[in-house]
């Protein structure tokens, strides 16, 4: 096999680490094919989400479909599934002019995307794979995957998987293995421009960015308490003094701003003093690639911008309010901490710097 034309289908929830993630797939589908066009459908229940742009830009992607299955987003209270013929026509018309060779459906679950690639597999004449999750799915495939259990099983140093890994279980069925592939992203165009007019300082001195985030529906948790973020920037900034960079949407202004007074507050007590750039709710998500992909170091919570500084490959440290084993990413110059006091978040951000340049430890 030697597809020119790869459909990937995916459908789940369209938050930036959540899409991004699959970025490793493609990376490992273009070292085995790396002249294959890879073409992402995504079936989307957040009608114009910003995340789309972000992926459309991706440089692994020749093109990204997102097409709605919902009429809004599934919290909104008008919010109706759309007939499945109606996507499947809004499919037809995206995919009309697009040749392909072999349709990868990476959802471990249900049917929507099971009929939708048989569908699509006798319309292209292309070959087809899926995870063969209980046996009468396998029969909608030309090839099947073990379960998702099963491959578990077979990688038995995973426990539990990573959100990353979980695209690999559909690849198991073509012979494809992560390896370590990391999640992949670039400065976009729109980011390059983003640092050139904003990025004017000489760069003499550390640029960290911090994304306290975790603002939409259901991410509070995530957030970290003020106070010891507050400790944990004083003690960062006292081993190694540093620009710092807020980024964050438009509902994270207020957070920025409170931060920013109790960083300042606790920094004049020591006789210190930080410049600090708030950019919330001033940068698109491919103008933030510019921002994260200038810094030294990307201080996140577990939010979207984490996953992009790693993407980058920034040095990065993730703060943690609890154990969120499937959000890690385990590779070079990335740390997780949970809860940490001042001194153990001082030490992993060393650490990340480290791995990147020994000198900064």
């Amino acid at each position: 096999m030697n597809p020119a034309n790869i459909l990937l289908i995916k459908s789940h929830s369209m938050g930036i680490g959540d899409v991004l993630r699959s970025s490793a797939a493609w990376a490992a589908l273009k070292q085995r094919w790396p002249d294959a066009r890879l073409h992402l459908l995504f079936l989307s229940r957040h009608p114009g989400y910003p995340t789309e742009q972000l992926i459309r830009e991706h440089h692994l992607l020749t093109s990204a479909h997102f097409v709605a299955v919902t009429t809004d987003a599934p919290d909104a209270p008008a919010s109706q599934r759309l007939p499945r013929m109606a996507v499947y026509q809004a499919i037809d018309v995206v995919l009309h002019s697009t040749p392909i060779d072999l349709i990868i459906d990476f959802e471990p679950a249900g049917m929507r995307t099971t009929l939708l690639t048989w569908r699509l597999a006798r319309q292209k004449k292309a070959v087809s794979v899926g995870i063969a999750q209980f046996p009468m799915r396998k029969l909608f495939y030309s090839h099947g995957s073990p379960s998702v259990e099963h491959y578990c099983q077979q990688q038995s140093s995973m426990a539990p998987m990573d959100y990353t890994e979980k695209d690999f279980v559909a690849l198991a069925a073509l012979g494809i293995e992560r390896n370590g592939i990391p999640i992949n992203l670039r400065v976009s165009d729109a980011g390059q421009a983003w640092q050139q007019k904003h990025l004017t300082d000489d760069h003499d001195m550390m640029r960290v960015t911090l994304n306290i985030g975790c603002g939409t529906n259901g991410a509070l948790p995530k957030r970290p308490a003020m106070q010891p973020l507050v400790d944990s920037m004083v003690a960062l900034y006292r081993r190694f003094p540093f620009r710092l960079h807020l980024s964050g949407a438009d509902f994270e202004k207020a957070v920025n701003v409170e931060f920013q007074s109790e960083f300042a507050k606790s920094l004049a007590a020591q006789g210190m003093f930080c410049e600090v750039h708030d950019w919330s709710g001033q940068c698109s998500l491919s103008q933030l690639t510019g921002l994260l992909g200038a810094s030294d170091l990307v201080i996140s919570s577990d939010s979207g911008p984490y996953h992009m500084a790693v993407a980058l490959g920034i040095p990065t440290v993730c703060w943690f309010n609890f154990e969120t084993p499937a959000s890690y990413h385990r590779q070079m110059g990335v740390q997780m901490v949970i809860n940490p006091s001042a001194d153990a978040f001082t030490a992993a951000a060393v650490q990340a710097l480290a791995l990147f340049d020994p000198q900064a430890g």
